[in-house]
């Protein structure tokens, strides 16, 4: 693999604050930088081996004549430097001209640092990414450290290489998008606008980098970058761009076909991020992965508003270890909980006193009944407003037969004395019902007013429940729909 070049230094988001202009040596950009060094003594010529980015504020220049500078720099050129930096505002108001002028006349790289920034820290990051990219391509055949008997880099090396730039991405320190670009296309990656990439995270299985490669493959003009971290599984896949296409909803689907297709076994849950262009900055490549991470966290620790789909049935695909739950979930998908808890997955005291009052006043007659009677209104009511309020597709993700659900809503709209499918209460209500999953995960097998959580009741019973003619009586609004025939959303 190449050497980074002088035009990929100049890029690296160190210097960006410097504002870095290029006056002389234009075509010369594409130079290989061996070392980033700082030096302020006119007579560093000498000490130059080749290759070396010199930085300066010019103190070494300030004092002498024109044609002295235009020896400095032909000492430069002489020596195989691959350009100088000097930066303006300090001792030097501008470059020299003669500075500039003997660039031109040699096609030698003369950059201006328009804005001071520290040159230790510009050293640092500039050096430890030609480092990185030395390593990536020590050992392959035809580059600098390989010789005609090295043959292709370890496979255990190349994951190593992908775990150690998902993490950077991950954690936000990666040295900038030049520094990324080549790392990534060393690894087989190189995404283009043309692409979308998401973030993927699964706890510490391999089974998980089996079903993300058996998925990618499916798919033509797909990739991805995947390793397993300390953490767990991080992986970062290019969906071509398609018209009408959701890539999340994509992948998802590629991941529940592929472990179909694997037959019968529990695989490790994944969690997707957000979907961001393939050309996007490094950092948007970060957050996919950050997203996909947090969702995780609240998959592993919140169980969803229904129990998982039975395996076999449509659309359920294979189940996932660790009990109940979709086997690939998003943080789009989780976006309530996020909302109520965060990526972290931690609720503090003040956080869990704030959704309980919440929850009280929202829901507390529901609360109050399941403490005396066994039901599940709660969760009931939570996955009817997540469905749309459609009758339909919470009976089948409820198991329950359309009329019992009818008795279940009639039962929930008698209790809070409002109809559910209202439109100015869907928000607060939906808010409330997952508040209240949340807590109750997060303070163990209690609900939030202190009664235990309910154990599920079996459409049967829920099915002998019959409105009593004197108590609960709903108000004319809700009663009125309790006719299955103008339940909305059927």
């Amino acid at each position: 693999m190449a050497a980074l070049t002088l035009r990929e230094i100049l890029s690296l988001d160190v210097l960006g604050p410097a504002a870095p202009q290029v006056l002389s040596g234009e075509s010369e950009l594409g130079r290989p930088v061996r070392w980033v060094h700082c030096s302020e003594l006119y007579g560093i010529g000498p000490q130059l081996a080749g290759g070396e980015l010199l930085l300066t504020a010019g103190q070494g220049l300030a004092g002498v004549d024109a044609g002295a500078r235009r020896r400095y720099l032909r000492r430069l050129d002489e020596r195989g430097v691959a350009g100088i930096a000097v930066e303006i505002g300090g001792s030097l108001p501008e470059v020299p001209y003669e500075l500039v002028e003997e660039g031109r006349r040699r096609d030698f790289p003369v950059v201006a640092l328009r804005r001071r920034v520290p040159f230790l820290r510009v050293a640092e990051a500039a050096n430890t990414a030609i480092v990185t990219r030395a390593v990536a391509g020590r050992g392959r055949p035809g580059e600098a450290g390989g010789g005609p008997e090295s043959g292709p880099r370890p496979h255990a090396d190349r994951d190593a290489h992908a775990a150690a730039l998902l993490r950077e991405l991950a954690e936000g320190t990666a040295l900038g998008q030049a520094d990324v670009l080549a790392r990534a296309r060393e690894l087989g990656f190189r995404p283009s606008p043309r692409l979308r990439l998401i973030g993927v995270a699964g706890p510490l299985a391999e089974a998980g980098l089996v079903l993300l490669d058996r998925a990618v493959a499916e798919e033509r003009g797909a990739a991805a970058i995947r390793a397993v971290a300390p953490d767990g599984l991080l992986a970062l896949v290019a969906l071509p761009a398609r018209p009408g296409v959701d890539p999340v909803r994509r992948l998802a689907a590629l991941l529940d076909g592929a472990a179909a297709a694997a037959g019968e076994r529990r695989w490790p849950r994944l969690a997707l991020g957000d979907a961001v262009p393939g050309g996007a900055d490094w950092t948007r490549w970060g957050e996919t992965l950050r997203e996909a991470r947090g969702a995780l966290r609240l998959a592993l620790s919140i169980p969803p508003p229904r129990t998982a789909p039975a395996p076999g049935r449509a659309g359920g695909g294979a189940p996932a270890a660790g009990g109940g739950g979709p086997l690939v979930t998003s943080a789009r998908a989780l976006a309530l909980e996020r909302l109520l808890v965060g990526d972290s997955g931690v609720l503090d005291p003040g956080g869990r006193e704030r959704l309980g009052r919440l929850v009280e006043r929202v829901l507390g007659p529901l609360l109050a009944w399941e403490s005396a009677h066994p039901s599940d209104l709660v969760r009931t009511l939570e996955v009817h407003l997540r469905n749309g309020c459609s009758a339909t597709r919470t009976a089948a993700l409820l198991h329950l037969g359309r009329q019992s659900l009818y008795q279940r809503l009639d039962r929930i709209e008698s209790l809070l004395g409002v109809p559910v499918a209202d439109p100015d209460l869907h928000a607060e209500l939906l808010l409330a019902t997952c508040a209240r999953r949340v807590l109750t995960a997060m303070t163990g097998a209690q609900d939030p007013l202190g009664a235990p959580a309910p154990a599920p009741v079996s459409a049967e019973a829920s099915a002998a429940w019959v409105p009593s003619p004197t108590r609960n009586r709903p108000p004319p609004a809700a009663s009125a729909r309790s006719a299955p025939k103008s339940r909305p959303g059927v």
